[in-house]
């Protein structure tokens, strides 16, 4: 076999970070809608959310129904070489290249304010807002 022919089904971020990330994007999100999005199982982001939870980096609201997350981008990585960063670098890293939704490039040449690309910037800009919920 070609090695060439091979392709490693490896990613750079984990679960844990794409559903952090779509939380952040939309924090009344639901799980079945972060499952689709991410292309895991909804009862693996339920486990997820409550790994996030547990380590103090969201926590949850009920509100009807529904979820609203809170994000504590103030919280580092759990990974000694990265501890001494927060985890706001990785949102703020993904809200920066969020003029094409999930990864898609951006063929259009408008720049509506009203576009679904700046609603997301948005959010992932405005995630900020709920992280001053909790003590650094």
């Amino acid at each position: 076999m070609d090695s060439s022919d091979h392709h490693s089904s490896w990613t750079f971020l984990t679960h844990h970070a794409r559903v952090l990330l779509e939380i952040a994007r939309d924090p009344e999100i639901r799980l079945r809608d972060i499952s689709a999005t991410i292309g895991i199982t909804e009862r693996a982001v339920q486990g997820i959310v409550a790994d996030l939870h547990d380590a103090g980096y969201l926590s949850r609201d009920r509100v009807g129904r529904r979820n609203r997350y809170r994000l504590n981008l103030h919280r580092s990585f759990r990974y000694p070489t990265e501890a001494h960063t927060p985890v706001r670098a990785l949102v703020d890293l993904f809200a920066a290249y969020e003029d094409a939704p999930r990864g898609k490039p951006d063929t259009s040449s408008s720049s509506d304010d009203g576009s679904a690309a700046h609603d997301q910037r948005t959010a992932l800009a405005n995630a900020d807002h709920h992280a001053d919920d909790y003590p650094a």
